[in-house]
């Protein structure tokens, strides 16, 4: 957010913050919301590179599309260990997965 419009806001009353600051997040929970985030992520770029579809990544998965649809927009119901067993079936390493972490970490700084 541009600092006039923030000055702007904060002069009218409104408090500017994160959405951690909205969702009273402690640290943890941020940076676990984020990893899955960053997980996500890399799991819908490495299934388009691959040229895979969502349905033929389940299929791969012994899972439904609907289910993949899930995984990559980090729904609440996915399990991280569900990711990374995804990302692994596409032949991710865990140096890629620590990769996909950080870089979202540098990203969101």
């Amino acid at each position: 957010m541009k600092k006039t419009k923030r000055a702007a806001l904060e002069a009218h009353g409104w408090r500017v913050g994160s959405v951690a600051d909205f969702l009273e997040l402690t640290p943890a929970e941020a940076a676990f919301i984020e990893t899955k985030l960053a997980l996500s992520q890399s799991l819908r770029d490495r299934r388009t590179a691959a040229g895979l579809s969502q349905a033929a990544l389940a299929r791969r998965l012994r899972s439904s599309q609907s289910r993949v649809a899930k995984m990559e927009a980090a729904d609440p119901t996915v399990s991280v260990d569900l990711l990374l067993r995804a990302l692994y079936a596409l032949g991710a390493r865990p140096r890629d997965v620590a990769s996909s972490i950080t870089k979202r970490a540098v990203a969101a700084a």
